[in-house]
């Protein structure tokens, strides 16, 4: 399956290193503290410490900071985080390797099952039990996908290889996607169906709403001036008949 080029502007629009060249450096979002970042994770998280997905969000954060330590650090920081990595993995069924370039306030909900293997995930993603991310034939192990941010993702859902997930995009429980999804867009079923995005229409009303809503707002008018000339009206008249315009009826 060749690459498509939504996948390359994807790349180059979110300033991706080559497949070959992931977790070599901390990437981290940029523009906050290490501390700073792990508490907005753990109140992304109810902030409550038992959430198991703050565990994987918390050890995949401390393996990029790591990155940018000397090495006197960065050696035994290396052992640490394996060890998380594998602890997060028996206790919570959550894989989330440090290379996966994750954004801000990313929530994983509830555990097991979890297999987060992916170029990117943006900012405020929602992801649940029994996801798999990752490739699509061992013979392309630089083809992961992008999600970009917003996307809500079911239970269950399965999106492998060199695809691009956009922005706001739901991909529904058990899809499984293994093609692009534009920005707003919806993915259900497997093998995938695509939906195109929601936009509601400009004018929902139905066409005879107008006409109604000009009558309505004629009878407001003549009571109005019914009462600002202290007569006494009748009701408005019913629809087929209506009489000519004049002055109101005299009592």
């Amino acid at each position: 399956m060749q690459v498509s080029q939504a996948y390359h502007d994807a790349e180059a629009r979110l300033d991706l290193p080559p497949a070959d060249r992931r977790g070599r450096t901390n990437r981290n979002p940029p523009g906050i503290g290490f501390w700073a970042l792990v508490a907005e994770d753990f109140r992304t998280h109810d902030s409550n410490l038992f959430e198991q997905g703050f565990w994987a969000v918390f050890v995949h954060r401390f393996g990029n900071w790591r990155m940018d330590q000397p090495k006197i650090i960065r050696a035994p920081s290396t052992v640490l985080y394996r060890i998380l990595f594998k602890l997060v993995e028996w206790m919570a069924g959550i894989s989330l390797w440090y290379p996966v370039e994750l954004g801000r306030r990313v929530r994983i909900w509830h555990h097991s099952g979890i297999i987060l293997s992916a170029r990117f995930i943006g900012d405020d993603v929602q992801v649940r039990q029994n996801t798999t991310m990752g490739i699509r034939r061992t013979d392309r192990l630089g083809e992961l996908p992008i999600i970009e941010a917003g996307v809500d993702i079911g239970a269950g859902a399965v999106i492998v290889g060199a695809v691009v997930v956009g922005q706001g995009a739901r991909i529904g429980a058990n899809a499984v996607v293994t093609q692009d999804v534009p920005p707003g867009g919806s993915a259900v079923g497997n093998p995938a169906r695509i939906l195109p995005p929601r936009t509601p229409a400009p004018d929902s009303m139905p066409p005879s709403a107008p006409a109604r809503t000009q009558k309505r707002g004629n009878d407001v008018a003549r009571d109005v001036a019914c009462v600002i000339q202290r007569h006494r009206c009748g009701p408005p008249p019913q629809r087929g008949d209506e009489k000519p315009q004049g002055s109101p009826q005299q009592p």
